[in-house]
């Protein structure tokens, strides 16, 4: 299958990278850091909209460009090369898209322009403790015409920055996704220290209460809503993850042909270069799983075998690519003002967000054995 992209794609690859690279360097990222508060930067968010970078698969009715997840793809890819501190994977992929897609023309008119134009943030509360996403154990029950919402979610990507939040629950034995915004009375957010850094937050819903209007999808189509939104949001992930590895084997690359040891750069001895051929290998890897469920999740095809794939990949392959960085770098590694300790955190978190390698591979388990008694 022929993986290259379109010179369209490829365009919007080197903006997203050139935005990136020029508002994300080192320097810029370290300093937010080192101010406090959560990991955004307002000003790269502002370039980021003013480029059309938040609005690359917004319908263009809407003010967006009205591409596809693919070239969404592209561009978490590249936000994650260069671990700019911005929730875009969570307001595009989370967020806009899904509202694109199953939301009412209110919703769409409330929300996609401001996604567009920078002004709101975006996520999806998909995550609980001890629970499948699929089942979620926070319940939504009817009011009248509204509906109430009681339930704790954990590690809610971006849930400090959002303005707006999607819901799932249990309602009647069905699930139901709901639009809440974050100032709605009820809702509590408490922020989390993050492995990464990245700004992740718990969420209490005390009987927090939604009109009816706040319903995406329906009622009956809920659980495949929330379907839907996770096959995107898990192979948004591998994005991130290829992103991650592309750049950790990157600066290895370059330290180790720099760095000497007896008169020749250490890249030179074969045991280094055993590892750098095996990073490289499993990057690779990484990067045929993570397009080959971009590719289908784009084009309408059924791709949960594809997305736990690259799940896994992203997990194994990327935990053996950062080690490897680590180990190479020596004492260099740790150092936090060098930035190779950005992508080792990043990717122990990755590995474990919305499922770690055992979960990917019962799930691929469970498909395998469905296929085999069909």
């Amino acid at each position: 299958m022929d993986f290259s992209f379109s010179d369209e794609q490829q365009q919007i690859a080197e903006l997203a990278k050139r935005i990136f690279t020029d508002h994300a360097s080192h320097e810029r990222v370290r300093q937010i850091e080192r101010a406090g508060g959560p990991r955004f930067d307002r000003e790269l968010w502002a370039e980021a909209a003013r480029a059309g970078l938040l609005g690359i698969a917004v319908p263009q009715a809407h003010g967006g460009a009205g591409l596809g997840f693919f070239e969404v793809a592209l561009v978490v890819e590249q936000m994650a090369r260069a671990a700019a501190p911005i929730p875009l994977l969570e307001t595009i992929v989370t967020g806009a898209l899904p509202i694109a897609e199953y939301g009412t023309d209110a919703q769409r008119n409330a929300w996609l322009p401001k996604v567009v134009e920078g002004e709101a943030i975006l996520t999806a509360a998909l995550t609980e403790d001890q629970a499948d996403p699929q089942r979620p154990t926070t319940t939504a029950r009817k009011d009248g015409a509204s509906w109430r919402i009681s339930g704790i979610k954990t590690c809610v990507p971006a849930g400090d920055l959002a303005d707006l939040l999607l819901v799932p629950a249990a309602a009647d034995g069905k699930v139901v996704v709901l639009l809440v915004e974050a100032a709605t009375p009820g809702l509590r957010t408490w922020p989390l220290l993050t492995t990464s850094g990245q700004p992740e937050a718990r969420i209490e819903l005390d009987d927090v209460r939604v009109g009816a209007d706040a319903v995406l999808g329906t009622t009956a189509t809920g659980g495949a809503v929330l379907a839907w939104i996770e096959e995107r949001a898990t192979t948004a992930l591998a994005c991130v993850a290829l992103g991650v590895c592309e750049q950790a084997l990157a600066l290895t690359s370059d330290y180790t042909k720099n760095r000497k040891q007896f008169d020749q750069p250490i890249a030179m001895f074969q045991a280094v270069g055993q590892r750098l051929a095996d990073a490289y290998i499993d990057v690779e890897a990484i990067r045929l799983t993570t397009w080959q469920a971009a590719w289908r999740l784009a084009v309408g095809l059924p791709a949960e075998t594809q997305v736990a794939i690259a799940k896994y990949w992203a997990g194994a392959g990327g935990q053996r690519v950062v080690h490897t960085a680590q180990h190479l770098h020596g004492g260099m590694g740790v150092d936090r003002d060098y930035p190779l300790h950005r992508y080792f955190l990043y990717a122990k978190q990755l590995e474990l967000q919305l499922g770690g390698t055992t979960t990917q591979l019962r799930r691929l388990g469970r498909l395998i054995a469905a296929e085999a008694n069909a």
